[in-house]
């Protein structure tokens, strides 16, 4: 009869610790949001940190708010976060012939609907692949956050092939 008892505690246990662990999270004032830091070679690293320092202080009206971990290859604007990464990997959607892609001011992008409504548009034919994830309550804005970022992406990624 113990047995069941304690059987019971633990499957009751998850769904009230994870609850708890839910309202703890959402009664945290920390707000800042975190990217996963791309690891690109040195030459894509170089570049990036160009971009780091030309990239703009505000983008669709919002003020930069960098995520975490703080890095020169990761930016991020506004809560929700627009997120920018730079050097990331070849997306494998760049291969498919049925792609969208989208121009912004010279800028050319490959765009990507995500599952959960957001949009992520990554560079094409630049030295170094550039991420930008716009979240799904931003997404009305349409384009105007690649706008205030094709300036900076164009200055400081070189046209060309990334390795």
């Amino acid at each position: 009869m113990n047995f069941f008892r304690h059987r019971r505690l633990v499957l009751v246990g998850p769904p009230v610790l994870a609850l708890l662990i839910t309202a703890v999270g959402c009664s945290s004032a920390d707000d800042t949001v975190s990217a996963a830091v791309p690891s690109p070679g040195a030459k894509v690293s170089e570049l990036c940190k160009g971009l780091d320092k030309a990239l703009p202080s505000k983008v669709d009206g919002q003020d930069r708010r960098d995520p975490t971990p703080a890095s020169a290859l990761t930016a991020g604007w506004g809560n929700p976060a627009i997120i920018l990464r730079c050097g990331v990997e070849r997306p494998a959607k760049m291969s498919d012939p049925e792609a969208d892609g989208v121009e912004v001011n010279g800028v050319g992008w490959l765009l990507e609907k995500q599952g959960d409504g957001s949009f992520r548009f990554t560079t094409t034919l630049r030295k170094a692949y550039v991420e930008v994830t716009i979240p799904k309550s931003r997404t009305g804005d349409g384009m105007a956050p690649l706008v205030d970022l094709a300036k900076s992406v164009g200055k400081a990624i070189p046209a060309g092939i990334a390795d």
